[in-house]
């Protein structure tokens, strides 16, 4: 059975998409979609309504702004920037992403030893 495609956590897709802006430039919102499932080795898959449903809330906040343009294939489509207001918002996300994973990182390491210890503890040689 293929592993299910991995639920995010609130937030994550906001700083996900101003990542992708930074790193890609301008795109529409499918580009967007399409390149967050690219980089995530299709771990996160993403329908319409759930990237939409990010742009507008990064709009709203001022994180990102957009206007309309032409597609690679010739048809109108808005494109998504991110803003300087949204660039210090993906730097204060990303401090605080680099702080939880560190923490989750020593607490997996701390248990990964703690069972370790346990286990030769309990089976002396």
């Amino acid at each position: 059975m293929p592993p299910s495609k991995l639920d995010l956590l609130q937030g994550t897709l906001d700083l996900m998409v101003l990542q992708t802006l930074t790193a890609m430039g301008s795109l529409h919102g499918y580009g967007i979609a399409r390149r967050i499932e690219q980089v995530s080795g299709n771990q996160v898959l993403l329908n319409q309504g759930t990237i939409y449903a990010s742009l507008v809330r990064l709009e709203q906040r001022g994180w990102i702004k957009s206007e309309w343009g032409t597609s690679g294939n010739n048809r109108k489509a808005k494109f998504y920037s991110i803003t300087k207001a949204g660039r210090r918002q993906l730097a204060a996300d990303a401090r605080h992403w680099e702080r939880l994973t560190g923490v989750m990182d020593r607490v997996f390491g701390r248990s990964k030893e703690a069972d370790e210890a346990l286990g030769e503890s309990e089976n002396p040689a």
